[in-house]
């Protein structure tokens, strides 16, 4: 017997966060997390300790989340056996870049607690990570759809070249805007326009459909990404589960700082470039200043408006959906990408 679709719940006044919208999907993510449990399953201990290590820490989940909804926007019931399978397909892609991406920046926390690579050790995360890439293809060739291979295929390439990317782009003073859009489309965007894609595979859509909810998952996908980025600076370490000025420590050049090295003072472009020089340990006195210079030339208050854009942009390509509860939450998501704090 078919599982039954939810009732349909709309977004009042008190659901306007994760929170609310994770409530929404409730039935989906709990499903979600058992898919996941059971596909992470294996005899060897440390791949069982790691897997339910990550698993149990949570997260907004937004990939899946996009496919739950895009598929329930489209008129399909997002408890389907395929529509699980495809969110689980996606957060397992999703989690092995995380574990990657850990070991390379060396980062000891995540969501407010150590790493699989500061618990476990780099090398289990790295072949951890491996495991989960090797588990989400099985779990898409079972659905027997060449449509979702061939995009989650060209996904996680382009998610493998966005990361090299970013790489060789560490302390790099002359990156430009385009530069880091471009690493920005094929390390973040990229798998959020493929959970779009995804949920109008499952309803069975047309290719303008396809790629509206393609386009509207890539677009934002940019505006979390630009919007993460400003909140390394501007966020609340504690809600944000991560030190601030991470991003300043490691020598990444994201919006904000390169917007400053165009327009701020000499003196600040000059101070800016001191401490990207060297990747260090971000002193309390040096974040502060740099702070000061991104403020003073409204490189933070143009990178918010730059992810503003993007969301709008992402807004409007679902504007002649049909209304519902799904389509309302996604709308919903383009606001919640800018204005969060966490």
């Amino acid at each position: 017997m078919p599982p039954v679709a939810p009732a349909e719940r709309t977004p009042g006044q008190s659901g306007r966060t994760a929170a609310g919208l994770q409530r929404h999907l409730q039935a989906e993510l709990g499903a979600l997390d058992t898919r996941l449990r059971a596909t992470l399953d294996s005899d060897v201990a440390l791949i069982r300790a790691i897997s339910d290590y990550i698993v149990s820490a949570g997260g907004k989940r937004l990939r899946p989340v996009l496919v739950f909804l895009s598929a329930q926007a489209l008129g399909t019931n997002p408890l389907s056996p395929l529509v699980i399978d495809l969110a689980a397909t996606v957060e397992l892609i999703h989690t092995a870049t995380l574990l990657h991406d850990d070991v390379v920046d060396e980062s000891d926390l995540r969501r407010g607690r150590a790493t699989a690579n500061a618990e476990f050790g780099n090398a289990a995360s790295v072949l951890v990570g491996d495991f989960l890439y090797s588990r989400a293809f099985q779990v898409m060739v079972g659905t027997g759809k060449l449509r979702v291979l061939e995009l989650l295929s060209e996904a996680t390439n382009r998610i493998a070249e966005g990361e090299v990317m970013q790489l060789m782009a560490l302390g790099r003073l002359d990156l430009s805007e385009a530069d880091y859009m471009q690493v920005i489309e094929a390390k973040t965007a990229k798998l959020f326009e493929a959970a779009g894609a995804l949920g109008a595979i499952a309803a069975g859509a047309d290719a303008r459909t396809e790629r509206a909810m393609s386009e509207y998952s890539r677009r934002l996908g940019v505006a979390f990404q630009i919007a993460d980025d400003v909140l390394d600076y501007r966020g609340e370490a504690s809600t944000l589960g991560k030190s601030l000025g991470d991003d300043l420590a490691e020598g990444k050049l994201t919006l904000p700082i390169i917007l400053a090295l165009q327009r701020g003072s000499d003196a600040g472009k000059a101070l800016v470039r001191s401490v990207l020089s060297k990747p260090h340990a971000v002193e309390p006195e040096q974040f502060q200043q740099v702070m000061e210079v991104l403020e003073s030339c409204g490189a933070l208050d143009s990178s918010l408006a730059r992810a503003q854009s993007e969301a709008q942009a992402a807004a409007a390509e679902i504007a002649t959906l049909p209304d519902s509860a799904a389509k309302q939450w996604m709308l919903e998501l383009c606001s919640y990408a800018v204005k969060r704090n966490v």
